[in-house]
């Protein structure tokens, strides 16, 4: 079953946050936009390129109006150590959640139960809480944060479009489609 369309399940974790430890639940995600970014565990060899990338673009993610959530497996213990040690990972501003439980990566489909790790997963949530986009791919293979912005733009759009498309390769300030029987074939 897909998770497109689906309410983010109650959860309730810790997670290392600018300097702090702070709870993170469900509640958390309501009321801006959010993007939860599914990693396999801290100390990894792709991980800490991909929360460096998501730092470098944070800044974009924060004029969206957009929370970014990096969560793996670990525990908010751990991403603290992470944080300190690793160049690319002390970049981070936002939260680095701790899964030690493996409910989050239960709950969003992307636990690897022999491994007790996470696929990568970015799932992108309106501020109601629904879950708006969803991809999992391979743990060799790292992720582009400047794509989840440009899927975060797109579904901020149609959000505030009702009716519009985002066509392939949509940047924010293109052309949208309006579905109707006349485009059929057409394009």
């Amino acid at each position: 079953m897909s998770l497109i369309n689906t309410q983010v399940p109650a959860f309730k974790t810790q997670a290392f946050h600018n300097g702090k430890f702070v709870e993170v639940s469900e509640q958390s995600l309501k009321g801006k936009w959010s993007v939860l970014v599914f990693m396999p565990a801290a100390f990894t060899f792709n991980c800490p390129t991909e929360v460096e990338d998501a730092a470098d673009n944070y800044e974009a993610f924060q004029k969206l109006e957009t929370e970014v959530y990096i969560v793996t497996t670990d525990t908010h213990f751990a991403h603290k150590v992470w944080h300190e040690t690793s160049p690319a990972v002390g970049k981070a501003k936002f939260p680095l959640v701790g899964d030690p439980t493996h409910a989050l990566t239960r709950a969003f489909g992307v636990h690897i139960e022999e491994e007790g790790l996470a696929l990568r997963g970015t799932f992108v949530i309106n501020p109601e809480g629904v879950i708006k986009t969803a991809e999992v791919h391979d743990n060799a293979i790292a992720r582009d944060m400047k794509e989840t912005l440009r899927k975060v733009k797109a579904a901020q759009y149609v959000a505030k479009n009702p009716g519009q498309v985002c066509p392939a390769k949509w940047n924010d300030g293109a052309k949208t489609l309006t579905p109707s029987l006349d485009l059929v074939g057409k394009i």
